[in-house]
């Protein structure tokens, strides 16, 4: 029987694989699998060797507090798969962890084949990590086609599959009305995936949701939590004594969530993409500790943070970062934007021609299984 380890380092990377790996039980039933993972891949049977939640950090004075705890963590990783002894090990996104463990499994085992799914935004900041990966990488698979030039200048085997977030979007399969039972519009709210995002990102959509009630009563606040933050979000919402909060984890009640929206706000990251694929107009927030944001601001190559934004080299959906991620601003920026459907149009349609750019012709978690599934049958 073949083997696959998988290595995600975060919920939205845990997501991305388990796509894939459901495409590929079906292409191939007969695969033994190990993991780095969270609740997307143990809910399709596959074990994880510890809890995700060990090796989540953001920013790069977190990583350096934990610095010791993370390299401990990828000696325990690298020891499981050549344990293991897989055909393939699938490292999905999260670089700064599964390249490394990536790249320590190559040097003890040549034999075992090593793809990688989603690209390290090279095209941002840290370019010359192309010319390393080179070494131990066999293939790559990339969301966006843009991203081959950099890859093919080094002759690094890649394929784009597409992004997953913009695969046709299931309309319509859950009758909402069971579930929210408020006659009131829902603006949908993505906190992120992360405890240092949610840490930092909640208390303010808290603040804005208090000031949207004193002018706007007649929303419905729906946060959209992971299975590894929704308790924190639960408690804290709940302390909040606001009534018109929701909060949902289950993926597909999340889907048709956001397709009855009338407007989202976003932490900066791929589910920009899947809201905007949605057809819902949104905005974006993000913030980081001074040393982190002054450090990015050193190092990164491109003005904005949204991949729509940096795509079209203007600022298509509005982002608000750093000392402009308050609650003030927050509630300026969307009040505007929900009394003015014109530029709220005008925002779809300058995404679904972005989107409609970069969207690969078939299923991403499809073509990526068929990818992993070659290399195991070769």
């Amino acid at each position: 029987m073949k083997k696959v380890f998988i290595v995600t380092g975060e919920p939205s990377g845990d997501k991305l694989a388990s796509a894939v790996v459901f495409k590929l039980k079906k292409i191939n039933p007969n695969i033994e699998y190990l993991a780095i993972g969270g609740s997307h891949l143990q809910s399709l049977g596959i074990k994880s060797i510890f809890d995700l939640k060990e090796i989540t950090y953001l920013g790069f004075t977190s990583v350096l507090l934990n610095i010791f705890k993370i390299k401990k963590k990828i000696s325990k990783t690298v020891e499981e798969i050549i344990k293991f002894n897989p055909d393939i090990l699938f490292t999905v996104d999260s670089p700064d962890f599964t390249l490394r463990v990536a790249e320590l499994v190559k040097k003890i085992n040549k034999d075992i084949k090593i793809i990688h799914y989603v690209a390290p935004q090279v095209w941002v900041w840290r370019k010359n990590r192309v010319k390393k990966m080179k070494k131990f990488i066999d293939h790559i698979l990339l969301l966006f086609n843009f991203e081959k030039k950099f890859f093919d200048d080094e002759s690094i085997k890649n394929s784009f599959v597409g992004h997953p977030l913009l695969e046709n979007v299931n309309r319509g399969k859950i009758d909402l009305d069971n579930l929210i039972l408020e006659d009131k519009k829902i603006i949908s709210l993505f906190p992120g995936s992360r405890n240092s995002e949610t840490n930092v990102l909640l208390p303010i959509l808290i603040d804005f949701i208090k000031l949207m009630n004193t002018k706007s009563p007649n929303y419905l606040f729906v946060f959209h939590a992971t299975q590894e933050n929704k308790n924190f979000l639960i408690s804290t919402v709940r302390n909040s004594n606001i009534d018109n909060i929701d909060i949902i984890s289950d993926e597909s009640i999340k889907l048709q969530t956001l397709l009855k929206s009338t407007f989202a706000v976003s932490k900066s990251g791929t589910v920009s993409l899947q809201i905007s694929n949605a057809n819902i107009p949104s905005i974006i927030i993000y913030k980081l500790n001074f040393i982190n944001f002054m450090i990015f601001k050193i190092l990164i190559n491109v003005k904005f943070a949204n991949i729509i934004n940096i795509i079209n080299e203007r600022e298509v959906i509005p982002e608000l970062l750093q000392n402009e991620c308050n609650a003030n601003e927050i509630y300026k920026s969307v009040s505007y934007l929900l009394n003015k459907p014109d530029l709220m149009n005008k925002q779809l349609l300058d995404c679904k021609k972005t989107i409609d750019n970069i969207r690969s012709k078939t299923s991403s978690s499809e073509e990526s299984a068929l990818i992993l599934n070659k290399y195991l049958i070769s």
